[in-house]
């Protein structure tokens, strides 16, 4: 049976305070990155896209140029999802997400489109409590919004109204 795959709450804080050792460093711990499939409508936790090593990106060879990535490709988000825990209980804090593709042809080596610097970008918003979810496209939105809600109706009832307004402002 496979295991079930967990949003990442916040940990203890590693410098206890005290102003030393880490201080400024990014805390990846209340981040979860999930996987939006276009074509085949499939929402899924990858923990490994946090490095770059998500089952979308392995074996395939990048560039940052949108131009070459044709009709030809297959289209993902990776969605960068931060909780945090508030008086009532853990909710979604921050959620944004950035587009790849990568080609359908079956080579040993793929080609695909990321923006590295867009995902970390992304990245750090959804870290900060921000919702970017506007240039999404509309199917991607619902799915996702069916993902949230369905996966701990807690947390989707506890999130700010902004994530569902941007969710839904298409529908």
């Amino acid at each position: 049976m496979k295991e079930k795959i967990h949003f990442t709450i916040l940990s203890n804080d590693s410098t206890d305070g005290d102003g030393g050792f880490g201080v400024g460093t990014l805390d990846l711990n209340n981040v979860t990155p999930i996987i939006i499939d276009c074509e085949k409508e499939h929402v899924f936790i990858d923990l490994e896209a946090l490095h770059g090593r998500s089952i979308i990106e392995k074996k395939v060879r990048f560039s940052p140029d949108l131009a070459q990535a044709s009709d030809d490709y297959n289209r993902y988000w990776i969605v960068w999802v931060a909780l945090q825990v508030g008086e009532n209980g853990p909710y979604y804090a921050g959620c944004t997400a950035s587009e790849v593709r990568v080609s359908k042809e079956e080579r040993r080596i793929k080609l695909g489109y990321k923006s590295l610097p867009e995902q970390v970008n992304y990245l750090d918003k959804a870290l900060k409590g921000n919702f970017l979810l506007h240039h999404v496209d509309t199917n991607s939105k619902k799915l996702l919004s069916q993902f949230l809600s369905e996966f701990n109706e807690l947390y989707w009832t506890h999130s700010p109204e902004e994530l569902k307004h941007q969710l839904w402002e298409d529908l």
